[in-house]
């Protein structure tokens, strides 16, 4: 493989949470803030971790309406799905010695939501979420306290992710990137793979 580490996002990367997310999120603003809109108006949240969303929002009780799109998730976790052929990657990246790891911009109670119904946690050496540091993505610290956690070079990591924080994250941290067109909204975001799917991937990898 090019690449010893191959570092994930988990929303729109790994697995389909899209729906779950925006539903969650709608249901949770009508009952605390009395806010109706479109799921779509709420797109924006996909590229952030929920604590500055509902600052942008401007919610009255953020604490509260987080407890209750916490509640939603678990309640919705039906809509989440993992994309096809993603376990036949983590599992041929593992198989030819690649270290595994995830950065999120979920905390990790809300990363728990749905890597305790999928069977994705295991093949995961080391994982980062967005309450483990004090500046999440689009900043380069996630990845830096990767490699300060793992020892890796810079240019043996390669970061996989679906929006353009996570093609910035990486770019500002000196690592490769990987677009994953198939989870991502913006297709015309810069990065140096630009994958159609999980298979597409591999391929590149493997070259």
């Amino acid at each position: 493989m090019k690449y010893g580490h191959i570092v994930f996002d988990v929303d729109g990367t790994l697995i389909d949470t899209a729906l779950n997310i925006l539903q969650s999120l709608k249901e949770a603003l009508q009952t605390s803030d009395g806010i109706v809109c479109e799921t779509e108006d709420l797109a924006f949240c996909l590229a952030c971790t929920s604590v500055i969303t509902l600052d942008r929002l401007g919610v009255k009780d953020p604490d509260a309406t987080l407890a209750l799109w916490i509640e939603n998730e678990a309640k919705n976790a039906g809509m989440c799905r993992i994309f096809d052929d993603i376990p036949m990657l983590l599992e041929s990246l593992r198989t030819s010695g690649c270290r595994l790891g995830i950065i999120t911009s979920r905390t990790h109670e809300e990363l728990d939501l749905i890597f305790d119904v999928l069977p994705l946690r295991p093949y995961f050496s080391d994982i980062i979420c967005s309450d483990d540091v004090a500046a999440p993505k689009p900043s380069p610290e996630p990845l830096l306290r990767y490699m300060e956690l793992t020892g890796a070079e810079r240019s043996d990591i390669l970061y996989v992710g679906d929006t353009p924080h996570d093609m910035s994250c990486a770019a500002a941290a000196g690592t490769a990137s990987a677009l994953a067109l198939w989870g991502a909204r913006e297709k015309e975001v810069p990065a140096d793979y630009r994958p159609g799917t999980p298979k597409e991937l591999l391929r590149l990898l493997s070259s």
